[in-house]
């Protein structure tokens, strides 16, 4: 084995040596073929410099060089103002749109024109428009392969009512709009019928993946108003869709009878889409409905369908988004392939390409177009019409079919969502020539402002009206009991803590609760991956929940903040206690991502604020990672985290380390196990705080006098002779550990599971 070691690097070494031989040898041998023979030691090291820097130049400007410069940097700003708007309440996407108007002329164009001239060429325009274009398409074919058909089917009666009322009322109050601003605004040559279908159908439009998210990340996806609200929208958005598709006919035809020819093959083609190509897919669908058998040809059948679908519509002349979002709806309706499909195709369209088209769209808003208070008249009036059509007008239509106020208020608010889908078809009416590019950016701003006020709308609305009580026997559970609360981002995290509760009220399960919450990012969630992201994460706990009979109630939802929204329900819910894990960074474990982990905590204006104010350190000595830290601070009743070592399925013998007489609170939860559990504690008095408090010993006296031969203290001169790894668990307090794990980082790494308890 050794010999046979040295024998191969000798075998490397010698090809390595005679490859480099031959090909020094071949290129000295070529050389004395050139007409002027030079060597690059010939040429003087200022020149070679001048060289590098000219290559250097030439490459950065070279197309695709700045095609890729463009993607990183709309990428990196795109995250960064999603992140931003999710701080303040609002979806990311929105962010992402404000930055691609801040990347174009409105902003960086303005203030900054070197800049933009060097990231943003005209002539690179085009090929960023294509890929733009081509993340557009994923997207509309995600977008109606996240619309079910079947919530259409099973509640349609009173949802289509609200849907259509909700197009038919703005759609006329844009035609009426249109008919006061068509000589103002209107561009030459373009009839008043093509305008006012446009601007009719502008003001129709609701973003159902928008909304979708919405209702996910406030928890109402399985409430029945959150359930008529995303059947409203997908009824919308199929009608909308339709509908704009007939507009561009008519704008492409120039007259309603000339475009009766593009509708009739548009009818043709969504009848043989639906009644021959449809079966086949779904047919191969339900054959192929798992990853194994989703293999590269299948994938390959059905990029195919979306592919030759939006080619035949951009023909047809009803635009190939169209015929993305047309394939997306025929795919198979198999809940398991949906999921495995859209997850291959959405992160693509979305984190990579969709930020693309919001620059595109950035670099058309030229927002210092409306210099005249007459643009911000119209502006006024448009956005006034959208919001009275869409949101009065759904409103009230969800009122008439006999919704009460707040329902009825909701659903226009969430109607009234227009997001990015407005995007998408503003774009459209402006490549047809319908849309000054005044009238573009005064409609891109409607779009975002109603986007924008769906969340504040929201919570005024739930503030002022008096939501519908669907079930209310959780809450009368809850009523004078011992409530415990598992947050969890891990199944296995997850199973442990549903352990632990269980220790703490194993003999008094009528007398307490368990909630277990599972939040994930709102926007990587859709109809089909929260089906299975949601059955994923709890089939461990309802495993571990039948095995140690402990039943508890899950809850899973969407969420734009974790910390925010695991703290709320904390706090606001009647909950005694909160568990969860402790979180891991990914800055930890790497050289890289040490330097951006301190980078970023070092211009994080929250963190600096809090450093100047002398509120924080700038330096987090926790022993805790900055998510679950913030967490401790935002939570206002007890909170349990566990640091989990391996913690065996039957714990008999648990150490409390007491530090300070603050840390006598862990006596309740001792004396929970001790009740609850045949468990052996051992309080570790290595500071003498037991010994010297009378208060605390007679505590512990009384404990060891409900559970003879239980309890143990363990005093200093024992204590350099301790076993740490004979202990199943460690119980100790936050202030204890912040202390230990600022003097003795290394010595904790060393401890088995530890339950970090704060009051």
């Amino acid at each position: 084995m050794f010999k046979s070691k040295y024998r191969s690097t000798f075998f490397y070494l010698a090809i390595l040596i005679i490859g480099i031989a031959l090909g020094y040898f071949i290129i000295h041998q070529g050389s004395q073929f050139e007409n002027q023979p030079h060597t690059t030691a010939d040429v003087p090291l200022n020149s070679a410099w001048s060289h590098f820097l000219d290559h250097l130049h030439e490459n950065l400007s070279y197309p695709l060089a700045i095609l890729m410069l463009q993607i990183i940097t709309i990428i990196f700003v795109a995250r960064i103002f999603g992140i931003l708007f999710r701080k303040i309440g609002q979806p990311s996407v929105i962010g992402e749109i404000v930055a691609g108007i801040a990347l174009g002329p409105s902003l960086l164009g303005n203030y900054f024109p070197e800049i933009s001239t060097f990231l943003f060429p005209f002539s690179s325009l085009g090929n960023l428009g294509v890929l733009s274009q081509i993340g557009l398409v994923l997207f509309m074919f995600v977008v109606g392969m996240e619309l079910d058909l079947k919530i259409l089917k099973n509640k349609a009666q009173d949802a289509i009512v609200i849907s259509h009322v909700s197009i038919i009322f703005p759609f006329l109050l844009g035609m009426g709009l249109a008919y006061v601003i068509f000589q103002t605004t209107a561009p030459e040559g373009i009839s008043f019928l093509s305008y006012a279908l446009f601007i009719g159908i502008s003001m129709s439009i609701t973003a159902f993946p928008v909304l979708a998210r919405i209702v996910q990340e406030r928890g109402m996806s399985k409430t029945r108003l959150g359930s008529i609200a995303i059947t409203c929208a997908a009824a919308d958005d199929i009608t909308a869709w339709c509908l704009l598709a007939a507009v561009i006919a008519v704008v492409k035809a120039g007259s309603v009878v000339s475009a009766v020819y593009t509708i009739a093959f548009a009818a043709g083609y969504v009848l043989l889409m639906v009644r021959f190509v449809k079966p086949f897919l779904q047919r191969i669908g339900d054959l192929h409905s798992t990853k194994e058998r989703l293999g590269k040809s299948i994938v390959g059948i059905f990029f195919l369908t979306l592919l030759i679908s939006s080619w035949t519509t951009e023909v047809i002349g009803i635009h190939a988004l169209f015929g993305a979002f047309m394939a997306g709806v025929i795919m198979p309706t198999n809940t398991s392939f949906r999921s495995i499909f859209i997850e291959k195709v959405e992160d693509v369209a979305q984190v990579l390409l969709l930020p693309l088209f919001f620059v595109f769209t950035g670099l058309r808003t030229q927002i210092g177009l409306l210099n005249e208070a007459e643009h911000w008249q119209t502006c006024f009036w448009v956005v006034t019409i959208a919001v009275v059509g869409k949101f009065i007008g759904s409103a009230l239509s969800a009122r008439f079919v006999g919704q009460n106020w707040h329902s009825s208020l909701t659903i226009g608010a969430l109607m009234n969502t227009r997001g990015l889908m407005e995007l998408v078809a503003l774009n459209i009416g402006y490549d047809l020539g319908v849309l000054t590019d005044e009238m573009f950016a005064i409609l891109v701003l409607m779009a975002l402002i109603t986007t924008f006020m769906t969340g504040p709308a929201l919570d005024l609305i739930n503030k002022f009206f008096k939501p519908e009580i669907e079930n209310n026997g959780d809450l009368i559970s809850k009523k004078n009991k011992y409530n415990i609360l598992i947050s969890f981002g891990n199944p296995n995290s997850g199973k442990i803590l549903l352990r632990i509760a269980n220790m703490l009220i194993k003999k008094s399960k009528e007398n307490s609760t368990v909630t277990a919450l599972h939040l994930s990012i709102g926007n990587e969630l859709n109809t089909y991956n929260s089906i299975e992201y949601e059955r994923d994460n709890f089939s461990v706990l309802n495993d571990e929940s039948e095995k140690i009979e402990q039943p508890y109630t899950g809850i899973f939802r969407g969420t734009d903040n974790i910390n925010d929204d695991i703290a709320k329900m904390a706090n606001e819910e009647d909950f005694d206690l909160l568990l969860t894990g402790i979180g891991q960074s990914v800055y930890e474990g790497s050289v890289l991502g040490s330097i951006i982990g301190f980078t970023s905590k070092v211009v994080n204006p929250e963190r600096l604020l809090g450093s100047l104010t002398g509120k924080e350190s700038l330096f987090n000595h926790s022993g805790f990672e900055d998510k679950t830290t913030a967490l401790l601070k935002a939570v206002h009743i007890p909170c349990g985290i566990l640091v989990d070592r391996g913690l065996p399925e039957e714990v008999k013998n648990i150490l409390v380390p007491i530090k300070t007489l603050s840390d006598s609170f862990l006596l309740i939860y001792v004396h929970k196990l001790v009740q609850n559990n045949d468990v052996k504690i051992s309080f570790l008095d290595e500071d003498e705080v037991i010994k010297t408090s009378v208060e605390l010993k007679e505590a512990i006296r009384s404990l060891d006098y409900a559970a003879p031969n239980q309890i143990n203290i363990i005093e200093e001169p024992k204590t350099k002779d301790i076993d740490y790894s004979s202990f199943d668990i460690i119980l100790i307090s936050f202030i204890a550990w912040k202390q230990i794990s600022f003097e003795k980082e290394q010595w904790t790494k060393k401890l088995p599971s530890t339950l970090i308890l704060k009051p």
